[in-house]
């Protein structure tokens, strides 16, 4: 199967179903993602984030675990991506003193296929985490959008939004 201009698409096999791809002969090389996402709420609601006024405890602190773990089991939520050795994963959060949390990831690892994926599951697993923990506070909490940031290394080289 290509696409409109003509690329191979590689997650399909020639019965045309899913597959994962085979990196076996590609090259290993530095990968580096970066994700984000952001968490609409009311003034109220991030204000108590940064105080913490969250009854359940320290939203960003257990965001960030989770935003980690996150990537870590990316392909068990993704089912063509593979599992992964990541180097490093940093999440940062800054937010506009207002109504919006932000969301950073920045995954790392030497290999055969990119981390984009799981940069952009680490940013979702924190803000969902950001979401159950202010729930009770706020129901009508938005999460997104959320984003490639930027990527480089591997055959299609680097990418950047900003």
């Amino acid at each position: 199967m290509e696409t409109e201009s003509g690329q191979a698409l590689t997650h399909f096999n020639e019965q045309g179903r899913a597959r994962m791809v085979d990196i076996s002969a590609k090259e290993s090389t530095m990968r580096v993602a970066i994700a984000q996402t952001t968490v609409l709420m009311q003034p109220t609601t991030l204000a108590a984030i940064k105080e913490g006024k969250i009854s359940k405890g320290d939203v960003l602190a257990v965001a960030q675990v989770a935003g980690i773990q996150g990537a870590k089991r990316t392909s068990d939520w993704i089912p063509m991506c593979h599992p992964l050795m990541l180097t490093g994963v940093n999440i940062v959060f800054t937010d506009n003193n207002h109504d919006e949390l932000y969301i950073e990831a920045t995954v790392r690892t030497e290999g055969r296929t990119g981390v984009e994926m799981e940069a952009l599951t680490a940013v979702s697993a924190a803000a969902l985490t950001v979401y159950d923990m202010c729930k009770a506070l706020q129901k009508d909490i938005v999460i997104g959008p959320t984003m490639l940031q930027a990527k480089s290394g591997g055959v299609h080289g680097d990418y950047s939004r900003i």
